[in-house]
């Protein structure tokens, strides 16, 4: 799932995010960007370097006073080479079962909507599956999306419109898509209110972390 919601009064770090976290399930997405930084020794400016990115937008980022974009996401985890949802995740290990109540999963807020994690803990597996809340007219932005692949999206809630190539396809809760990911591709929220769809993205190269190109603005 350029980045999905305006910046988000819980004032978090979250990828799409913002905020100190207020339960084990809501992340703080600018703490884990400093975190696997950290990881891989980089300062601010080198990774500002390799993601395009300002200094001073990476630094308000990590201390969870400003709210990434997908889209800034995106570019976070191409220049970091992981998957988007790297950010959601908290440092538990690699998990070969994932159980999650409703209500418990691990989510964050981007500038577009907010994300939860299906598959925290698994995100090598092959395929990101996340739900998404996309804000009142939210859309991925002017720029294509295109990756290896394969993307699928169900409706849960509101109306959501894909254009894929030049054919544009509006889904209804129950309505489904699915399609090679390599066809150019947006989607946006029509609605003044919110649109909720369970989205799957299998890349085909793992490196190449589909959910950063979409949750990235």
């Amino acid at each position: 799932m350029k980045d999905f919601m305006p910046k988000n009064a819980r004032n978090t770090n979250s990828p799409f995010f913002t905020s100190t976290a207020s339960s084990n399930s809501e992340l703080n997405v600018g703490q884990r960007l400093r975190i696997i930084r950290a990881e891989r020794g980089l300062s601010i400016k080198i990774l500002a370097e390799l993601s395009g990115l300002n200094v001073n937008t990476l630094s308000l980022i990590e201390n969870g006073r400003t709210s990434p974009s997908v889209n800034t996401l995106q570019q976070l985890s191409q220049a970091l080479q992981i998957p988007i949802t790297s950010f959601f995740e908290n440092n538990r290990g690699h998990s070969t079962i994932v159980f999650q109540k409703s209500g418990e999963r691990p989510h964050s807020i981007f500038s577009q909507g907010e994300v939860a994690d299906l598959a925290s803990g698994m995100s090598h597996f092959g395929a990101e599956p996340v739900i998404i809340t996309l804000n009142p007219y939210a859309d991925s932005g002017r720029t294509p999306i295109v990756h290896t692949g394969r993307e699928f999206v169900f409706c849960i809630e509101g109306k959501i419109i894909y254009t894929v190539e030049d054919k544009t396809y509006i889904l209804e809760p129950g309505d489904s898509l699915i399609f090679e990911a390599y066809l150019p591709h947006q989607w946006k929220n029509p609605n003044a209110t919110p649109s909720r769809a369970l989205l799957i993205l299998c890349a085909m190269d793992e490196r190449e972390n589909p959910s950063d190109r979409h949750f990235l603005k």
